[in-house]
């Protein structure tokens, strides 16, 4: 049985904070999950996905966002307790849905995890969610720690069907990706049994039934607020003078600061954990026993906002601070030393940091940046383009994924990029703007996620364009989760069909389609170099398992390869390949066997034909 199955109430585990969601969610009695991977949120959607193997919960991978939002919504309005998980981007995809859905409203709780991502560890931005519950209207509310996320998510479901809203649980990168003690609490039996009561003058959204929607909408916000003020999750801690308002793991460190500088009975703090909306009548009293506040929120100043208002409509004159030069920053996350130093400094407590390390005689850490897997073929075709383009001027917008990571010198794959699917959009756009050869990079998953509406937009409009979509069986940036080209039954799951890339191509109309093997260099170049001559739209589908993935299965791979004394140091395998299997010891070129996949690749490229596989 799954260790988040387990019906042991009280029980205690040591727990990732995305593994403490899935088990809340279990315990609320979950029947319906959706997603599109996205990190920081996707161990929640894999633990999911394997308890839905073994119990009643139903689980899917979806297209993309807007589609999981979609299917979820459903399961609600038949009044399945039904939850969709996505990182904060991916909001972005699904705020068409949303937006409206907060006018429809649920029968059954909807719970929708927006996991942030300050600092950018696997982002293309850093925005906070906080203000799409503002936008659309819907609570969220904000865990502080690890079981308060397993906590939290009964509670987001509560609220939802007492709102019949749903519900957005915002987390941060620190609680998804921390680990902490979790109490168990009881499994509850997911009702799967649904039904549908047709409404359509309160579910089908033309003007008129809207308008009376939107009316609905903003009396169960002021309900909310309501809720807010009495949440368990929005609460007072201390009674000093000077205040300290805080959320998500922010509160956290602020305990923690004023536990070191041992100034309890100077603090009063108000933890926010229902954000939206904002608790006023809560806030209010906190501001009438404070000299002057301070506000400490990762992102954006989403809360010192939200103070400033309610303490100018109450005539309330101290002094409220946040974000500033000499305070807190927009950018990046928090940790607790900066968290100690500002609150010291602003409330003026005494305090001297601790003396940093000398570490002038510790040798400067070698640089590692995120490279593409030893073996991957994505390496493969960029070489290969590169080397059939050598002649030309091209721009090469790419896409979100694993691939992304060719941008990096020596192969410099990617000029453009600024979101899931832009790949095949930004190409024609680029096509027509500037006059050189378009070529544009996008991942399987990917293309079923966003990058069809670009592509056919590009046949209809003739845009002179090639796309090679690096086809490598899996959503492998995001940890190997399937997508709708993906072969289930090789996985040892049925119940699943298979859309095969090609045939939604050839169903586009695009004039030029090929399929090349990576790992043969010489035939991907002249499919590739016809490809690039083609006048309008062509299609190159680059077809290779993910080294990674066929390495974790344990399927067979080639032999490793080793560098033979033919080597002459042209390192055309380093200076144009950069595979990590490689390594340089004595001036001479190596191939790491443990690392090597036996892709052979370099070995095609190297011109002595000095690189042979290990006897």
């Amino acid at each position: 049985m799954h260790k988040l199955l387990q019906d042991k109430p009280g029980e205690k585990m040591f727990l990732l904070g995305n593994e403490a969601i899935a088990r809340g969610a279990v315990e609320a009695g979950l029947a319906f999950g959706a997603t599109y991977p996205g990190t920081p949120s996707s161990e929640i959607s894999f633990n999911l996905f394997q308890m839905a193997r073994e119990s009643a919960l139903y689980f899917e991978y979806s297209t993309n966002e807007k589609v999981a939002l979609e299917v979820a919504a459903a399961a609600a309005n038949c009044g399945l307790r039904s939850m969709c998980i996505m990182k904060h981007v991916g909001v972005n995809v699904a705020a068409d849905a949303l937006m409206t859905l907060a006018y429809v409203g649920v029968k059954g709780g909807l719970v929708i995890i927006s996991a942030d991502d300050p600092y950018m560890f696997s982002s293309q931005n850093e925005q906070d969610n906080r203000y799409y519950g503002k936008l659309s209207g819907l609570p969220i509310l904000e865990p502080s720690t690890i079981d308060e996320a397993r906590r939290i998510i009964g509670d987001a479901f509560t609220l939802s069907e007492e709102l019949s809203v749903p519900v957005i649980v915002r987390t941060t990168t620190r609680i998804n990706h921390s680990t902490g003690e979790v109490e168990f609490g009881q499994v509850t039996p997911p009702n799967t049994a649904g039904g549908f009561v047709k409404d359509p003058f309160n579910l089908v959204t033309v003007p008129a039934v809207s308008r009376n929607l939107h009316v609905k909408l903003l009396e169960k916000i002021r309900r909310a607020e309501a809720l807010s003020c009495d949440s368990p999750y929005n609460f007072v801690e201390g009674d000093g003078p000077f205040g300290v308002i805080a959320n998500g793991v922010s509160h956290t460190y602020v305990m923690d600061a004023i536990r070191d500088l041992e100034v309890q009975k100077h603090m009063r703090v108000l933890r926010i954990g229902f954000s939206h909306p904002m608790p006023a009548e809560l806030i209010r009293n906190f501001l009438s026993g404070c000299e002057k506040i301070l506000v400490v929120e990762e992102g954006e100043p989403y809360m010192e906002e939200a103070v400033k208002a309610i303490a100018q409509e109450s005539g309330f004159v101290n002094p409220i601070r946040g974000k500033a030069d000499d305070l807190f920053s927009r950018l990046f996350e928090f940790d607790p030393a900066r968290v100690r130093e500002k609150l010291a400094a602003y409330f003026g407590f005494p305090y001297d940091a601790p003396p940093m390390s000398d570490l002038s005689k510790v040798p400067e850490l070698p640089q590692r940046p995120p490279n593409l897997c030893p073996g991957c073929s994505h390496r493969a075709v960029f070489y290969a383009v590169n080397t059939v383009t050598a002649d030309m001027e091209t721009i090469k917008p790419t896409d979100i994924g694993c691939y992304t990571l060719g941008f990096l010198p020596p192969l410099s794959a990617g000029d453009f990029l600024i979101c899931m699917g832009s790949s095949t959009g930004t190409a024609g756009g680029f096509s027509i703007a500037a006059n050189k050869k378009v070529i544009s990079y996008i991942g399987d998953s990917t293309f079923f996620h966003s990058g069809i509406p670009g592509l056919i937009n590009a046949v209809f409009n003739n845009h002179d364009m090639t796309l090679v979509i690096l086809d490598n069986s899996t959503t492998a940036m995001t940890g190997h989760q399937p997508h709708p080209g993906v072969d289930m039954g090789a996985l040892g799951l049925e119940g699943y069909n298979r859309v095969s890339i090609e045939s939604v191509v050839r169903g586009i109309g695009v004039g030029h389609v090929s399929l090349i093997k990576p790992y043969n260099v010489k035939k991907s170049m002249a499919a590739l170099k016809a490809a690039i001559a083609y006048k309008g739209v062509s299609v190159v589908i680059a077809q290779q398992e993910c080294a990674l993935q066929i390495k974790g299965t344990k399927k067979a791979s080639g032999r490793p390869f080793t560098v033979s004394d033919r080597c002459k140091g042209h390192r055309v395998c380093i200076n144009e390949l950069a595979c990590p299997a490689f390594y340089v010891e004595n001036e001479r070129i190596q191939i790491d066997a443990a690392l090597c996949t036996g892709c052979s690749v370099c070995a095609q490229v190297c011109p002595e034909k000095a690189i042979i596989p290990l006897k």
